[in-house]
């Protein structure tokens, strides 16, 4: 299981415009195989910065979302908003208690 965590830093009148977008391609999103978990992460400062933080069943299965149309779509859409350039990590579980 992989966990994506992607952190980006919207200018900040652009977040409701983001929201109202993401409305729009989160059951896309969540429906891509392999997929089994999709939230979005708000920071609490107002500082515009989301999070998107999904689980995947594989690398393999990210890879082909991140390789698909709707991925490429959503993310010019999105990357055009951004205040600063985003960071993302792919990480495994170690413990949950």
């Amino acid at each position: 299981m992989i966990t994506r965590i992607v952190k980006l830093h919207f200018r900040l009148e652009e977040v409701d415009g983001f929201l109202v977008f993401f409305e729009t391609v989160k059951d896309k999103i969540r429906a891509q195989e392999g997929c089994y978990e999709l939230r979005l992460l708000k920071e609490l400062s107002g500082s515009g910065i989301i999070f998107t933080y999904s689980k995947w069943e594989s690398q393999a299965h990210l890879d082909r979302y991140r390789h698909s149309a709707l991925f490429a779509s959503t993310w010019k859409k999105t990357k055009a908003l951004f205040a600063a350039k985003p960071e993302a990590w792919s990480t495994e579980e170690l413990h949950k208690l």
